[in-house]
């Protein structure tokens, strides 16, 4: 036997024996045997062990374990699949809580809130810049009583809820840990995420209120925050969707997203938390493209830079701080409106990608996202897609099916390489808020976006019913719109709130925000403090403006 086979074979066995041990939880495989459906047994793990071939075990090593390239679970999806988490939210607090019961009813295993314009950059429906906003693009919570809304009948103790919110984030997760004491739920016991993600806004999205480094400050604020209270809660999603939605390439949104996940790393240890006591609990967020080959290979490429920067860099200990554990969106960008139903083909190759990728968790877009709003059967579809993929596909029957491709590992070296290259960059300039205040990663996801649109209009880059294989049709589809009322229906709300709080305790509140803003104290109890007071999104968000100022992009 060649050294090389028989060191594969002896790091497999000490693998196997942590069959149901992995780093991120306990999860006993799903079922005795996996077979395909000629009887064909499959194993958990394929490993090189090819005489005379090229051994990447140092490079993948195993599902897991240190690189984490293979999957951040020795079992992966045959010990429990995915988080099948569809993004959701429009118009009212109580119009998106009906579409999350539909959507649990048709199995859903996950929530995830879309929040408007106005709740994102902090302004109650009443304020002058929120007109023709509320609940456009997302469901409009300006107080506790629409965060009572939007989950009544929901028990926040049995489901997992991401709310992707980042100015603001602190605010609206005071508003979640409230709601959840009002129905006897402990903070300890919620379980989701939080977007938190603020670098991102200066880079690609614009939903950015306060300056970049005060901004740091609330999203460590959080991190300190939930390390005592919310235990079981990620305290951020970092996110590379927007940047990649925005125009970056592969490599480019893996490299600026692990940049500011760096730099969210060093505020925390600044701020006095050890590494380990925080890393465990951050997780990251990742858009998928058309690029079958190459979204896989992100993926993996992706967990194996992360767990070199924690280990590495910042010298984590524990395997659980070197994880990176990740959420995936399917491109909206990717979506177009002609031939909408082509959008289905889309998202399902997408979502196999994501899959082989080793995602964590999912959202699959709906075929109209391009036209409006989705409506419920165009969002149970996209549910419909991931569970065709987890139940009748086979592919979550074994770890890491595509690992060892020849051209999957060839691919992951490649992106893994261009992305060092993009953070050692970035360290040269001071780090990502540097690199942010620069403009160097907005220069650079504008020249990708503007290469990729110039090789789209060419015909280089072929869109099917857009360039190429074209119609002349209409398409024929149900538009949900939100109505214009909203907005005066919210303000009015608003205005009873008001009426009907302790004026003088909701002062005292927004004042204690505005001196712990002014000091060094954690913001969270406070911005807590404020929320049981009947404060709004708004005026929290008025009180940190007062103190932080807001941010204006040269």
């Amino acid at each position: 036997m060649s050294d090389d086979k028989q060191a594969i074979e002896q790091a497999l066995e000490q693998w196997q024996e942590k069959k149901v041990e992995p780093v991120l939880g306990k999860h006993p495989e799903r079922r005795p045997a996996f077979k395909t459906s000629s009887a064909i047994e499959l194993q958990r793990l394929y490993t090189p062990l090819d005489e005379g071939g090229r051994s990447y075990l140092e490079d993948i090593g195993f599902p897991g374990q240190y690189p984490f390239t293979r999957g951040v679970q020795p079992t992966m999806y045959r010990g429990r699949f995915w988080t099948m988490r569809q993004y959701a939210g429009f118009g009212s607090a109580a119009e998106t809580n009906e579409r999350f019961r539909y959507l649990l009813e048709q199995g859903q295993t996950g929530l995830s809130v879309a929040f408007d314009l106005p709740t994102q950059m902090g302004y109650d429906p009443d304020h002058p810049l929120s007109q023709g906003e509320v609940g456009k693009v997302g469901v409009s919570v300006a107080s506790l009583e629409d965060m009572r809304q939007l989950f009544a009948g929901i028990p926040l103790d049995q489901v997992s809820t991401s709310m992707t919110i980042n100015a603001t984030a602190a605010i609206l997760l005071a508003m979640y840990i409230a709601v959840a004491e009002e129905q006897g739920v402990a903070a300890g016991k919620l379980r989701g995420t939080i977007q938190n993600d603020v670098l991102k806004e200066y880079v690609a999205r614009g939903a950015y209120i306060f300056p970049p480094r005060p901004s740091l400050r609330l999203t460590t604020d959080i991190f300190s925050y939930c390390r005592e209270q919310l235990p079981a809660f990620n305290t951020i999603s970092i996110s590379g969707y927007h940047i990649r939605e925005a125009g970056a390439t592969a490599a480019q949104e893996v490299a600026f997203t692990l940049a500011n996940g760096i730099a969210y790393v060093q505020a925390a240890l600044e701020a006095g938390l050890q590494v380990d006591k925080f890393a465990g609990r951050l997780s990251f967020f990742f858009g998928c493209h058309n690029n079958f080959l190459e979204e896989v290979a992100k993926f993996r490429a992706a967990r194996r830079l992360w767990a070199g920067i924690m280990r590495e860099r910042f010298g984590a200990s524990n395997e659980r701080s070197c994880a990176l554990r990740f959420h995936t969106q399917t491109c909206g960008v990717t979506l177009i409106a002609q031939q909408h139903e082509n959008n289905v083909v889309r998202v399902a190759l997408q979502a196999l990608a994501a899959v082989l990728g080793g995602t964590q968790s999912l959202h699959t877009n709906s075929r109209d996202e391009a036209l409006s709003l989705p409506s419920a059967e165009s969002v149970r579809i996209a549910l419909r897609t991931q569970q065709i993929i987890a139940h009748e596909s086979g592919v979550a029957d074994t770890v890491d099916p595509l690992g060892g491709s020849w051209a999957i590992e060839s691919l992951t070296d490649a992106i893994a390489a261009e992305a060092r290259k993009l953070i050692a960059k970035i360290d040269e300039l001071g780090g990502a808020v540097r690199a942010v205040e620069e403009g160097f990663m907005q220069r650079a996801i504008a020249d990708s976006s503007y290469d990729y649109q110039r090789q789209v209009e060419s015909g280089e880059q072929i869109i099917v019913g857009l360039n190429k294989f074209t119609i002349d049709e209409q398409p024929q589809v149900e538009i949900l719109k939100v109505p214009e009322e909203l907005a005066r229906q919210a303000a009015e709300r608003l205005q009873q709130l008001k009426a009907g709080r302790d004026a003088a305790r909701a002062q005292r509140a927004l004042e204690q925000v505005s001196r712990a803003a002014a000091g060094s104290d954690n913001l969270m109890p406070p911005i807590l403090e404020a929320v049981r007071a009947g404060c709004t999104t708004g005026e929290i968000s008025d009180a940190l403006r007062r103190v932080f100022g807001e941010y204006r992009e040269n």
